[in-house]
């Protein structure tokens, strides 16, 4: 008995093995070399990012130490909090306003991930490095963020280049992005920022949109990615300022289609059904309200559907001349209604930095705003620097796309040439021109070699009747015509660039920009590549400020640095990178650009806001930070330069500056090096070395190189300078870093 039971569990072991092998997928080789191929795509999108991981573990440029607390808040103090948070760290002495001046899309993302990850128990190692937030696990997942959200982003574009030209368009898309200047320059390590699931939403909405109206597809499955598109167009609302170039990107797009006469149905149902989402989103996020379905392209969003909705009842209407009345009706309606809300001011147009975009005869006035580099103009270069060899292939990808024009090949051409138009206008915009170039580049690729391959691999046959191209091109030409195209390729891929070369440097040339090092880590100089140093100015400062300040101080200077002073050296300050209050700048850029009575003046009136709120804290420190070579020169990455914005700022103009005190300007004033008639120091003039921030420049410059004569300040003391009592100073291509630390005495 036993035998046979032994016997017939034998049995049912090997039939239960039998049926697990039927169970297994059956993978072809060709899916599995295209699996193989995207995983190594974006395994290399993710490693090239960690290469600024050379020069230390940290978080990139300003705004990501803004959004790494918002996300701790979320992580430490739940999903809520935020909407009550008042920031009494920021902007002393009144305080922020978190809820109404923030986007918490990109926090709120982080914070789920870190949640999922912390979760299924995946450790958050605390790197060894001199910041002293690296202790914190939420900081180790944020700065490694900026990766994983590439990684997924190369994954996004390979199903979207997928849907349209087939799978080697994908992989294609998905390798160029991966290695693209631009996204590289936003998502490496640490830069924590809006851009990080910015352009990873816009790829997915246009991944999801046109498939919420493919005619091939079910009306439930359209539904269902058209609901999709909306909550992704919701979280971009919710995460990012140029969440309106999708939203204008689509409008233009369904014009497009309805002037080709390819309306339907479908796209009524899935423009409403994205829309009403993303709007219902957006109405929820305190920053944007419903005041934001008043602004000018929520408004056209209206619109829009209004005209489809009217399309859509016209061609239930039978006789022609009903169809002329209900037309002309609905003309006069729309614009009295439109030409209504503007006269009573319902309308609220753009911000001024998004209009200049829209208006190329319009550029950027406010001095805050247009102080800020990235929001210049791009230079046409910078295309050829992101793309390389690829710029010639992109206009033949517009080639192949319009000659065939589908829904799908009609919304990239339009995706290209917007993207290009506003790219222009600011060079930030070159990132949102990013995947629109990689999916052009993909296609002319793949239909330029697609013949050439396919000679390749057919066996000859001496009777067979030769094609047109075959009568031409033999196999001979067909492979070196590959070869050629490869070694096109390197240029981009393969070879260094001139930069590199110049350093001493042999890699290729997109990780130039991969192996830039984080801004603090550089002390916001241009470390060259091959210095692995970091340069510990501002790394030391801020943690001197940490240890060494009272718990209470509250720390003024240029608005520039305020968020690393905020988080890193856990100290209050008047003024940050959100810029939300530009009179507290102006009074701070007046504080720096006048005698140290009139200084003295102006942050004691800050003293007396904050007794008028109820604050016993005074300002009593001032932070300022220079650049200079080892004979003392400027050099123009500190405030030997910025000072030009603050008198701007302060003073609206450098005029109004030079006649205030009764002084005035003389020629010598310094080199004009930006070439706009302006001089580019402070030196060597009556008003320029009765500024506060002259004297503290010059001062400070004592500290580290003797040859410099100066006196000390009468109402600041100078109680911190970077590297000091050391016996040799690290410096970048021999340029000093210099960042002081200053006790007000009153």
């Amino acid at each position: 008995m036993k035998k046979v039971q032994r016997l017939f569990r034998q049995t049912k072991i090997i039939e239960g093995l039998k049926s697990l092998i039927a169970l297994r997928v059956k993978v072809t080789h060709s899916a599995l070399l295209q699996i193989s191929t995207l995983f190594l795509i974006l395994l290399l999108a993710f490693t090239i990012r960690l290469l600024p991981m050379r020069w230390g573990y940290y978080l990139s440029e300003f705004d990501p130490y803004w959004q790494y607390r918002l996300t701790k808040d979320i992580v430490d103090n739940g999903y809520l909090h935020w909407t009550t948070w008042q920031d009494t760290m920021s902007w002393w002495p009144w305080g922020r306003d978190v809820a109404h001046t923030s986007f918490p899309g990109l926090p709120l993302a982080a914070a789920t991930f870190f949640n999922i990850f912390n979760g299924l128990g995946i450790p958050m190692v605390p790197a060894v490095t001199a910041n002293p937030l690296a202790s914190d696990p939420v900081y180790n997942f944020v700065v490694i963020f900026p990766a994983i959200m590439a990684t997924l982003a190369c994954v996004a574009i390979y199903f979207f280049g997928k849907d349209i030209g087939g799978k080697e368009v994908g992989l294609f898309a998905a390798f160029f992005l991966a290695l693209n200047s631009s996204y590289i320059s936003r998502t490496s390590l640490g830069f924590f920022d809006d851009e990080t699931v910015g352009i990873f939403g816009i790829i997915l909405f246009s991944l999801f949109f046109l498939r919420a109206i493919d005619s091939e597809r079910s009306v439930r499955a359209n539904l269902v990615y058209a609901i999709a598109a909306g909550l992704t167009q919701g979280f971009l609302y919710s995460a990012w300022g140029a969440s309106r170039y999708p939203v204008g990107l689509t409008l233009i797009f369904v014009l497009v289609l309805l002037l080709l006469r390819r309306y339907s149905a479908r796209l009524l149902i899935a423009y409403s059904t994205t829309f009403t989402i993303a709007l219902f989103i957006a109405i929820n996020v305190p920053d944007l309200g419903f005041r934001s379905l008043l602004e000018t392209t929520n408004v056209a969003v209206f619109g829009m559907f209004l005209l489809l909705c009217a399309i859509e009842v016209g061609r239930h209407i039978k006789t022609t001349r009903m169809k002329g009345i209900f037309a002309l009706s609905f003309v006069v309606l729309g614009v009295g209604l439109f030409l209504a809300m503007s006269w009573f001011g319902y309308l609220q147009p753009l911000a001024a930095k998004y209009t200049s975009i829209l208006n190329p005869f319009e550029r950027l006035t406010h001095p805050a705003v247009a102080s800020v580099q990235e929001h210049r103009p791009a230079a046409w270069g910078s295309i050829y620097y992101d793309v390389g060899i690829g710029i010639l292939f992109i206009p033949v990808g517009f080639y192949f796309a319009a000659q065939n024009p589908t829904s799908r090949n009609i919304y990239l051409i339009l995706f290209g040439l917007t993207s290009i138009y506003f790219a222009s206008a600011m060079v930030r915009l070159m990132l949102i021109l990013a995947p629109a170039l990689c999916i052009l580049w993909a296609i002319a690729l793949t239909r330029i070699l697609k013949p050439f391959i396919t000679l390749l691999r057919e066996t000859p046959v001496a009777l067979r009747r030769k094609t047109r191209l075959e009568a031409h091109v033999g196999r001979e030409f067909s492979a070196a015509f590959l070869i050629l195209i490869f070694l096109l390729l390197t240029f981009t891929f393969v070879f260094p660039s001139t930069e590199s070369r110049a350093q001493g440097e042999s890699f290729p040339r997109v990780l130039g920009q991969a192996y830039n090092p984080t801004t603090i880590s550089a002390a916001s100089l241009p470390v060259q590549i091959r210095d692995i140093n970091v340069v510990p100015d501002w790394l030391d400062a801020l943690n001197w400020m940490r240890y060494n300040l009272p718990q209470d101080a509250v720390v003024v200077s240029w608005w520039d640095y305020g968020y690393w002073i905020t988080t890193v050296a856990n100290k209050t300050s008047l003024a940050d990178n959100a810029t939300l209050n530009s009179t507290q700048i102006k009074r701070i850029g007046k504080m720096f650009m006048s005698p140290e009575t009139g200084a003295l003046g102006i942050l004691d009136e800050f003293n007396q806001l904050g007794r008028s709120r109820g604050l016993s804290s005074n300002v009593t420190y001032v932070v300022a930070f220079f650049t200079f070579d080892g004979q003392g020169n400027d050099v123009g990455y500190g405030e030997e330069s910025k000072w030009r914005w603050m008198a701007n700022i302060a003073f609206n103009s450098l005029d109004a500056w030079k006649t205030y005190g009764n002084y005035t300007l003389g020629k010598n004033g310094g080199p004009d090096t930006n070439q706009d008639g302006q001089p580019d120091q402070i030196l060597d003039n009556p008003i320029g070395q009765n500024t506060t921030i002259y004297k503290l420049m010059m001062w400070g410059k004592t500290q580290r190189i003797s040859s410099v004569q100066a006196n000390p300040p009468e109402h600041f003391e100078l109680i911190y300078w970077s590297q000091k009592g050391q016996s040799s100073v690290v410096t970048a291509g021999g340029i000093n870093a210099l960042v002081t630390v200053w006790k007000v005495k009153y």
